[in-house]
């Protein structure tokens, strides 16, 4: 996964917002789009959105302000939105012979393998929340503590790593969240399961460690 060299703390992927709103845009039409943006003060992307990774708070400020106004859609749009996310990063940031090799292996090799790839990119999910990811015996576990981009459900964030793990790891892969930052937890807790293995790939508790932010 290729990203910007210049990380810096508390930014994200500039899709957290482009995503999002190609989602309104898609939904409600170009005019709904600005309104937010004028409604998270985010006027600066009504002529030009970011190319560049963005301030974790633009962000947050712009899926708050989804939730604020279109309080019956907002974990819809937020979804395709993440949708959105990671159809981009298979189309612009994994090669296409990464991802082929993804594909060929069996489920946990793949997942391991694409994990790695996450981790060192963890900004672009977690901004400067603290990013791991353990693999278990039927699956994986992501933690994101401290989740600057939280709602609650994390209908973005679950919709990334679903169709991340679905193109790349299992066609059967489902995302689930117990814990949430917006919901009070320390941690947003994000359990990915396909089906239960086979062999012995994995490791109990292995874990990925990276430095995020």
């Amino acid at each position: 996964m290729n990203a910007p060299a210049e990380v810096a703390s508390g930014r994200v992927g500039p899709n957290a917002i482009i995503q999002l709103v190609a989602a309104l845009q898609a939904r409600h039409g170009p005019g709904a789009a600005e309104a937010l943006l004028h409604a998270a003060g985010l006027d600066h992307y009504r002529t030009s959105l970011p190319e560049r990774m963005t301030d974790e708070r633009e962000a947050a400020a712009l899926h708050r302000a989804v939730m604020v106004h279109y309080p019956a859609e907002w974990s819809d749009l937020a979804r395709r939105a993440g949708e959105g996310t990671a159809e981009y990063l298979l189309a612009h940031r994994i090669p296409r012979p990464v991802q082929r090799v993804l594909r060929w292996l069996p489920p946990g090799w793949a997942a391991r393998l694409l994990l790695r790839a996450i981790a060192r990119h963890a900004w672009t999910f977690a901004g400067s929340g603290s990013f791991t990811a353990r693999l278990e015996r039927e699956g994986v576990t992501i933690m994101i503590a401290h989740n600057p981009v939280a709602t609650p459900g994390c209908p973005w964030h679950v919709a990334v790593f679903t169709t991340l793990f679905r193109a790349l790891v299992s066609r059967r892969t489902r995302v689930e969240q117990p814990d949430c930052c917006a919901r009070g937890d320390a941690a947003c807790r994000f359990v990915l399961t396909w089906h239960r293995p086979r062999s012995g790939w994995w490791r109990p508790g292995d874990q990925l460690p990276v430095a995020s932010g």
